[in-house]
């Protein structure tokens, strides 16, 4: 068989491909709006998580050379197309259950397809040249000041300004199933959320670890199985990864506001 006639056969399989992810595409705005209907959001974790499993699971039983990363990437691209169909498709910084995401649910609502992400760079990113749809990035704490780092990058970029909220910071102190007080030797957050619990944090003796995220801090907690350790953050981020909230409303000043932008293209 000759390179044109190969090159056919790819044309033929690349036509059969791009039928199908028009089909699983048709099939996820479906889900999409049975979410909608039923207030659900449209991120599902532990879903993608199978999805990933099983199509490395398939891969290996039909004796396909890619590796596991290859194909978690390529699927990765499809689940976050479908996704974008599924509801609209928001990316913040920081983790499930990060303030950023609390603001995104109060500008959109619960059915939003969430595209958490580590960096306020990742953010832009995403926005500008991957497909999402908005970015929710924080501009100002009542009691910090402006983000600078926000602001630089605005002026770097190209996306405008199309909305704008204000979250209430109440901040939890959150560990496992069995932790107290009296178990805690170190906390892990944001610098931020460390700094703005200085009072509470004085009287608890432990250790604080500044991490990039506050739910990112309870998440690791909960990966890790650190028995002493507890994290500052918001109630939805122990009720997402299934933690114990020790501790509620331990800012040192209720009146901790942060204002975030919601940026397009």
């Amino acid at each position: 068989m000759n390179l044109e006639e190969l090159r056919k056969q790819i044309d033929d399989v690349d036509a059969r491909i791009i039928g199908l992810i028009g089909e699983r595409i048709r099939i996820a705005e479906e889900i999409g709006r049975g979410k909608r209907k039923k207030g659900r959001s449209v991120e599902d974790r532990e879903r993608e998580k199978k999805v990933l499993e099983n199509v490395r699971r398939i891969a290996r039983e039909k004796g396909i050379e890619i590796s596991g990363e290859e194909l978690e990437n390529i699927y990765e691209r499809i689940i976050s197309a479908c996704k974008n169909k599924e509801g609209v498709s928001v990316a913040f910084q920081g983790e499930e259950g990060a303030y950023s995401e609390e603001a995104a649910f109060q500008i959109f609502g619960m059915s939003i397809a969430s595209r958490p992400r580590e960096t306020l760079e990742e953010v832009f990113k995403m926005v500008e040249e991957e497909g999402v749809q908005f970015g929710v990035i924080p501009v100002e704490n009542s009691l910090e000041g402006s983000i600078s780092r926000a602001y630089d990058l605005m002026l770097e970029s190209n996306l405008r300004v199309c909305g704008e909220t204000e979250v209430r910071v109440i901040h939890c102190l959150i560990a496992g199933p069995n932790a107290g007080l009296d178990t805690v030797k170190k906390v892990y957050s944001h610098p931020q959320a460390l700094a703005q619990c200085r009072n509470f944090l004085k009287h608890l003796n432990a250790t604080l670890i500044p991490s990039y995220d506050t739910a990112g801090s309870v998440k690791m907690i909960k990966e890790q199985g650190l028995m002493d350790s507890a994290a500052i953050a918001s109630a939805r981020a122990a009720e997402i990864y299934g933690m114990k909230i020790i501790a509620r409303e331990i800012e040192d000043n209720p009146n901790n506001f942060t204002r975030f932008f919601v940026l397009a293209k």
